[in-house]
């Protein structure tokens, strides 16, 4: 890569202004950005997603926006084999990943083991169980199987649990070994993930005046284009969809829409604070009272 700069991670919550200072540090060290947005991936929607505007579009190259249809699904293992593509097409340039998925961000840095199957059948037998014998005789079972993944999964998280044990039944393998199969950045490149903080007051104003800009261009109709579409699983969950919809549906008012859409907006963003908290990678910076310009000097500063 040029300059031998590391791969770059810019993550956080919404609103604390990762991609302006994507952008700005893009311009300092010649580099260009691959969204870690798993909503940014839809081409329809452009307000509720605060796409990054026509002039950063056009000042820094991006990838992994406006890549599918939100009548399509899209997944995880999809975006992790597009990014490998990119990486592996341009060995030579620089790259910043911006986002708040943190689960996309993961799987780029840790990896994600692919296949595994699925079987419907399999999870009815599963279910069937649970409804005899309840949750704790599948989590038995699962410590039977695989001991390792039984300590890391919730006696009561029927998902995981009836995840781990398909794993195993389909492959023969337990899911905690093909975890450990899996191969992501980490490690093989020389990488620094820099995670943007702000106190939570400032930040959910700033939540607060982005829902307030976001009615000001459109969302409700954009909502409403949205509504007459296929929407994926996976789209249907865009912040704002869900709460215009029950404006359009009179079932409350336009202010408590947005009183609603703010609400879980904030805690959207309480949610990813408590997702990257956990991973001592991350380097935080306090961005409060500094411009983007200046955040990205500081990155820059320490690349």
């Amino acid at each position: 890569m040029r300059d031998n700069y590391p791969l770059v991670f810019i993550v956080g919550p919404t609103a604390a202004g990762k991609t302006e200072v994507g952008v700005e540090l893009a311009k300092r060290i010649d580099a260009e950005i691959i969204s870690c947005d798993s909503m940014l991936v839809y081409r329809e929607p452009r307000v509720l997603v605060d796409k990054p505007d026509d002039k950063a579009l056009k000042e820094i190259k991006h990838y992994m926006i406006d890549i599918v249809s939100v009548e399509e699904e899209f997944d995880v293992y999809k975006f992790k084999k597009e990014v490998d593509s990119i990486i592996t097409q341009y060995p030579e340039k620089n790259f910043i990943f911006v986002g708040g998925s943190g689960l996309y961000a993961k799987v780029l840095l840790d990896g994600i083991f692919e296949g595994g199957g699925s079987s419907p059948q399999l999870r009815q037998n599963l279910l069937k169980i649970v409804q005899e014998k309840g949750v704790s005789s599948l989590y038995e079972k699962l410590k039977e199987v695989d001991p390792l993944a039984s300590t890391k999964i919730n006696p009561q998280d029927l998902r995981r649990i009836i995840r781990a044990l398909e794993v195993y039944y389909l492959t023969n393998k337990p899911i905690s070994l093909r975890q450990k199969e899996a191969k992501g950045y980490w490690g093989r490149f020389p990488i620094e993930v820099f995670g943007l903080h702000l106190e939570r007051k400032l930040l959910y104003e700033r939540i607060n005046q982005r829902v307030e800009d976001m009615f000001k261009r459109g969302a409700v109709d954009e909502v409403r284009y949205l509504l007459e579409l296929n929407l994926s699983k996976t789209a249907e969950k865009i912040l704002g969809i869900k709460e215009i919809k029950g404006f359009l549906e009179r079932r409350y008012t336009l202010q408590e829409a947005k009183e609603l859409l703010k609400k879980n907006t904030r805690h959207f963003a309480k949610r990813q604070y408590t997702w990257f908290k956990k991973d001592k990678r991350i380097e935080w910076i306090e961005v409060k009272g500094l411009t983007f310009e200046e955040v990205a000097s500081k990155i820059r500063e320490r690349l």
